[in-house]
């Protein structure tokens, strides 16, 4: 297929990589003088990998669009419904856009499908692909299993049928909800496992485990979802690569923090803990752990204060 990638950071350059590894002729698309898309067309190489010589590359918006009917995304969360304003004004009827990348919007708490429904209307197809997996495992040869859904299941299989390969086997998510939801969270849940080790905690990162998940479970049936969505690939699946990985964002930026050190680049979870405390107070659902880290990143709490009071709260039912 012919296919169009926008984003050119660490996932979207993958993507690229990964797309040509599968034979299909693929353009990516940077923003014009960006500092990551300048790099790239200068060197044809990031930290991260060397692209192939069939890649092509563009700053043209309207390139990427005429290219491909196939558009993945691969931009950070809150910059998408601008992207959508933009994407819109061509009329992009009869296009199918893949999200690969978790989060929530900040200031509304929706999820990402629905920002970018809003923007481009509901003649395009809009799909979402998340799931465990780190691009410097990828890129060692390292396989795993990711989940694509959409509210079509026509969409879904073609999605994955054009894109499975011995590298990243891909199930049917049929819970759109359950799995923006799950994905946007364990990025969060990945801070907190961050604090825990920063302060020496990292046997409480159990509690965190089955804690995290039974909390977002619970705010996804209130919305609609499937709870046990949760307990898949798209969150509790997802939980080793976010809460243990030396590769994770969110983890990183949680273990620095309570360090007192600043995390250079970019951690979803500090803009999805925004979102999530607005799911909570819409849908009446106590979300602690979301409700101790925004205290803390946002409200200047103690670190350490807030996560002992969080495990080790007065005696309480385990569910």
């Amino acid at each position: 297929m012919n296919l169009s990638i926008l984003g050119c950071g660490r996932w979207g350059s993958f993507l690229g990589w990964y797309a040509c590894r599968l034979g299909h002729r693929t353009l990516l698309w940077g923003r014009d003088r960006s500092a990551t898309y300048e790099a790239l067309k200068s060197r044809r190489a990031n930290e991260y990998l060397q692209l192939p010589e069939s890649l092509l590359l563009s700053s043209s918006l309207k390139e990427a669009l005429d290219f491909a009917d196939q558009i993945v995304i691969s931009i950070p969360a809150q910059n998408l419904r601008d992207l959508g304003k933009k994407l819109a004004a061509p009329n992009p009827r009869g296009k199918t856009f893949i999200l690969c990348m978790k989060g929530l919007e900040a200031p509304s708490g929706k999820r990402l499908s629905q920002v970018l429904s809003e923007e481009v209307g509901s003649s395009a197809g809009i799909a979402v692909w998340v799931g465990p997996g780190h691009v410097q495992e990828f890129l060692k040869g390292v396989p795993n299993c990711m989940v694509v859904g959409s509210e079509n299941i026509e969409v879904t299989k073609t999605i994955v049928e054009g894109f499975s390969s011995d590298l990243i086997r891909f199930y049917y998510g049929q819970d759109l909800i359950g799995n923006e939801i799950g994905a946007a969270s364990k990025n969060v849940i990945g801070i907190a496992a961050g604090m825990l080790d920063g302060l020496g905690y990292g046997s409480l990162k159990g509690a965190l485990m089955a804690r995290g998940s039974r909390e977002i479970s619970r705010l996804v049936r209130a919305m609609g979802g499937n709870e046990l969505t949760i307990y898949g690939l798209s969150h509790l699946g997802d939980y080793e690569a976010t809460l243990f990985s030396p590769y994770s964002h969110n983890r990183k930026f949680g273990e620095l923090w309570v360090g007192g050190k600043k995390f250079e680049k970019l951690a979803e979870g500090v803009s999805t803990l925004q979102g999530l405390r607005v799911l909570s107070s819409r849908h009446e659902v106590a979300l602690p752990i979301v409700d101790a880290l925004y205290a803390t990143i946002f409200e200047g709490r103690n670190p350490r204060e807030a996560l002992l009071d969080l495990f080790l709260r007065p005696t309480k039912f385990e569910f």
